[in-house]
C-alpha cells in the first residue's frame, strides 16, 4: 500500500507540477492559460437538445474517440458507439473534423 502511495505521489509531482518545467518556454501558469483558451464543446445525447443549443448552426454527430463528425444523412450519423451530437461550428473550433468520404 505504501509503495502504491509513493508511486501515485511521484506521478502527481512529475505529471502535475514538474511536467511544466520540462516544456521549454512554458510555465505552470502559461499551461493553465493555454487550457483555458481551448474552445468549449458542448456534448448532447439527443439531436433535439443540440438543435435547441445551436439553432443557427448545423448539428453533427461527433465520434468522441476519433474527433471525426458526420452530417445528417451520412451513414454513421447517430450510429457511432462513442459519440455525441454537437454544433458544427463548436466542433470545428475544437479541432474536430468532418469525415472525408461522407460515410
Amino acid at each position: 500500500m505504501r509503495k502504491l502511495f509513493l508511486i501515485l505521489a511521484a506521478s502527481i509531482i512529475f505529471f502535475g507540477i514538474g511536467a511544466a518545467s520540462f516544456r521549454p518556454g512554458h510555465t505552470t501558469n502559461s499551461i493553465v492559460a493555454l487550457a483555458a483558451e481551448q474552445p468549449q464543446l458542448t456534448l448532447f445525447t439527443t439531436e433535439d437538445a443540440a438543435e435547441h443549443h445551436c439553432p443557427a448552426d448545423t448539428v453533427v454527430r461527433l465520434n468522441t474517440n476519433s474527433g471525426i463528425y458526420n452530417l445528417k444523412g451520412e451513414r454513421w450519423y447517430g450510429r457511432t458507439k462513442h459519440g455525441a451530437y454537437v454544433c458544427k461550428k463548436e466542433a470545428d473550433a475544437a479541432g474536430d473534423r468532418e469525415t472525408e468520404n461522407g460515410q
